[in-house]
């Protein structure tokens, strides 16, 4: 018998990181398995055993379907577990370089509790070759076991998409790999338990990783693309929206749109496949420019709401401009990476007064985060500029009086997200 037979059907699984990612992954597996789901944020254990999850991916009725799924910030607790699926964040610094600390330390608590025959599964977004070159050496420093003897790995890219009530981590095909090809089969076989929508066993590590990150580097760039028509467009008069409309008459026009690009995934991941690409000696001429086009676009959005307000001759220093939405996304809550903080920073530097009204996110966790504090309602017909940089259903339900009736008689809405049609506001992408 070898050290991979320990691994049967009485897999005890554990989930390390309980976010927008692994905790829809526990709960799910927790309605036909054990499972213990750590964290080691002690208020995020709290409040999951209580029957809340605060990122809303979750309701109190699907956390009570999971009947073996338990939830524990204590490390010792894994020590029962025989898999561990590793969900961490993987962010880039300040420098846009990435920052693989999360998921370094998750590794070293795994390899304190790692056993002969245990299995290491990684979901966390990273550069090809990083599981193996990056993850598996800790496992082997801090367990003083031998990678592909004693234990074993895979990699499962996520493909959670915050806020998406609809395609959700079973109906998602999901990308498998294993560092051996009869632990890329029991991977395999894992995840085809919950995941209805079915597996794609890719042939190695390396392959997965790639899969994953080229994703959402493929859609940054598409939306650099449209970002880059809206600036030509907006110089030549002609509205973007129109102009997409038009082509998306032809059967094989791809349906992006402009705008800000933030996130866990889309605003990150391509940093990740460049720094790998730069290693090796590689200059990533393409991605790297789409990342610039993207990246500028809330300075561009601050820059062009200026103009039209001096267009209209108000006075900007001292002006007050209500930015609706911070979440990255709509009908979210999710503040990870927005880039509506670039808006609003760059319209501080003009000094405008800004107030950020969404009702979707924490105000504590904006102001840990980017030092906003969210208002609690808009100033009634005291703005002179409103941007409307986020789509949410409640935004959409106010309509346009109640939205414009938030500005003085001589104001500019800026509508980022084209919720109204054209001639209703003043400014769009």
């Amino acid at each position: 018998m070898t050290a991979l037979d320990t691994v049967s059907d009485s897999i005890n699984l554990a989930v390390i990181g309980l976010g927008y990612v692994g905790l829809p992954l526990a709960v799910e597996f927790g309605k036909h398995r054990t499972v213990t789901g750590f964290d080691i944020n002690a208020a995020r254990i709290a409040e999951l055993s209580a029957g809340v999850d605060h990122t809303l991916e979750i309701d109190g009725a699907e956390l009570n379907e999971a009947r073996h799924l338990r939830f524990t910030a204590d490390a010792a607790a894994l020590a029962q577990c025989n898999v561990y699926i590793v969900t961490v964040p993987t962010p880039i610094d300040e420098h846009k370089r990435p920052d693989l600390t999360p998921l370094i330390r998750a590794s070293e608590t795994i390899g304190r509790v790692l056993k002969r025959g245990d299995v290491v599964i990684y979901e966390s977004t990273v550069y090809p070759g990083a599981t193996e070159e990056d993850c598996v050496p800790v496992l082997e420093r801090v367990s003083g076991l031998k990678f592909n003897v004693d234990f074993f790995a895979g990699y499962s890219p996520e493909r959670i998409n915050p806020g998406d009530k609809e395609h959700r981590v079973t109906t998602i095909k999901k990308v498998t790999s294993g560092s051996t090809p009869e632990v890329a089969e029991r991977v395999d076989a894992l995840y085809r338990e919950i995941v209805v929508a079915g597996t794609h066993m890719a042939p190695s590590i390396k392959v997965a990783e790639a899969a994953k990150v080229i994703e959402n580097t493929q859609r940054d760039l598409n939306i650099a693309l449209i970002n880059e028509l809206a600036l030509i467009f907006n110089k030549m008069g002609i509205d973007t929206e129109a102009v997409l409309q038009a082509a998306g008459t032809k059967w094989n026009f791809l349906p992006f749109r402009p705008g800000l690009v933030g996130g866990h995934c889309i605003g990150v991941d391509p940093y990740y496949l460049t720094h790998k690409a730069q290693s090796l000696g590689y200059h990533p001429e393409v991605i790297l420019a789409g990342r610039r086009v993207n990246d500028s676009m809330g300075a561009y959005v601050a820059a062009q709401l200026i103009k039209a307000m001096t267009r209209k001759r108000i006075q900007i220093n001292g002006a007050r401009v209500l930015v609706m939405g911070l979440a990255f996304k709509e009908n979210c809550p999710d503040l990870r990476n927005t880039r509506i903080v670039d808006i609003v920073r760059e319209l501080r530097e003009f000094d405008v007064e800004v107030d950020v009204y969404d009702p979707w996110v924490s105000a504590a966790e904006a102001k840990h985060e980017y030092d906003i504090e969210p208002v609690s309602a808009p100033t009634d017909s005291e703005y002179d500029g409103i941007v409307l940089a986020v789509a949410h259903r409640q935004f959409k339900a106010l309509g346009l009086d109640a939205i414009r009736g938030w500005g003085r008689a001589n104001h500019v809405l800026y509508d980022l997200k084209y919720v109204f049609d054209a001639q209703q506001s003043d400014l769009r992408l």
